[in-house]
């Protein structure tokens, strides 16, 4: 039975790193291990079990088993909770079947404590997720892009279309499951009696196992191979996020596929900054020009665009020119150019005597 739970206020400043007792470059089995070990602790149907530190723990697991909400934490310090792992009866918002109400599969867990696997709610089977890293230029940072890489990943076997039997072999129902693709277990615990249901390992949930195996995919009906995959860069993404690719996993016979998870890496760019929606950049002016003013144009990326400087204009000051920054929905940020007014070294006989007729008029 799934317990429904409240949502809670946004929480602010929690070191969710601090709670799980793991460092801010922590794995993902890292953070797993950390939580195994804590929720085994202190789970509260155990004599020195804590309520308030169990949700704790299994709100920082939320958070930290979630590549996305991860670097939405990682970025700004605080995150929404959805009120994980509620206390209470017995499990009090966990299901060993569907996993808890935040979204977490508890299935998984209890599976490493006591030793069974599950299916999940769906009751197929779930490909592994993929995390790849990206570099991107600034340029494509700020613009948008659409990159494709290849992949040597888990997919389905062409020979057998993942069936795992060779062709016109037939199909027999499988003794391990007596063709329901499902198999249960009762298992006893510290925390009580489950009975579990699973898929089963030897027809992975088709109720059939083929007489005669594809001799490709050892009739397994997946097999490692090359995907060609189009990714999409977003307008105006920052370092450190993560795209997300839904499906774009590893893929399962009888199953559905994992995800594909992007993270970006902007490399730096030698001339221009990014200030939120504005781009910035350092813009050399000579004294002659900061004195007198004028009219110059400048390279912005691929494009040439004509300024005018204002006569008199200091060293810190900020030209501001409209929508040549980042993109967006209803418009764009703006281009802003710091002056930096060049003082020169080394002066000519006659630009000193021009500099001492200026003295003397108190320029």
């Amino acid at each position: 039975m799934r317990v429904k739970t409240k949502k809670t206020k946004k929480t602010m400043n929690k070191d969710y790193y601090n709670v799980l007792g793991v460092t801010k470059n922590a794995s993902k089995d890292e953070i797993k291990k950390a939580y195994r070990k804590l929720a085994l602790k202190h789970h509260p149907d155990k004599n020195d079990g804590k309520d308030a530190k169990f949700k704790e723990i299994n709100e920082a697991y939320s958070i930290l088993s979630n590549e996305k909400r991860r670097s939405e934490y990682d970025r700004y310090g605080d995150v929404f909770s959805s009120g994980a792992g509620q206390p209470g009866g017995g499990f009090g918002g966990f299901s060993a079947e569907g996993g808890p109400a935040s979204g977490l599969d508890f299935s998984e867990i209890l599976g490493d404590f006591f030793g069974f696997s599950g299916g999940g709610a769906s009751g197929k089977r779930r490909g592994s997720d993929i995390s790849i890293d990206m570099d991107i230029s600034f340029k494509e940072s700020i613009f948008g892009d659409i990159r494709k890489v290849i992949l040597t990943k888990l997919g389905l076997c062409e020979t057998c279309n993942g069936k795992g039997a060779a062709p016109g072999a037939a199909l027999n129902t499988c003794t391990y499951c007596n063709g329901s693709g499902k198999v249960h277990e009762t298992k006893r615990s510290i925390f009580g009696t489950f009975a579990t249901q699973s898929i089963c390992n030897h027809c992975y949930g088709v109720g059939k196992i083929p007489s005669k195996k594809c001799k490709k995919c050892k009739g397994k009906g997946e097999i490692k191979k090359p995907d060609k995959i189009k990714i999409n860069i977003p307008i105006g993404i920052y370092d450190g996020e993560i795209i997300k690719l839904p499906g774009k996993g590893e893929e399962k016979s009888n199953g559905i596929p994992g995800d594909l998870y992007v993270k970006i890496h902007v490399k730096p760019d030698s001339i221009f900054q990014r200030e939120g929606k504005h781009i910035t950049t350092i813009l050399d002016i000579p004294l002659s020009e900061a004195l007198l003013g004028g009219e110059r144009k400048i390279k912005i990326f691929d494009k040439q665009i004509k300024i005018k400087i204002p006569a008199g204009i200091n060293t810190g000051e900020i030209l501001k020119i409209r929508k040549k920054g980042v993109p967006f929905e209803n418009g764009a940020g703006d281009l802003l150019l710091k002056a930096n007014v060049r003082i020169p070294k080394n002066l000519s006989r006659k630009s000193k005597k021009l500099i001492q007729e200026l003295k003397k008029e108190g320029v």
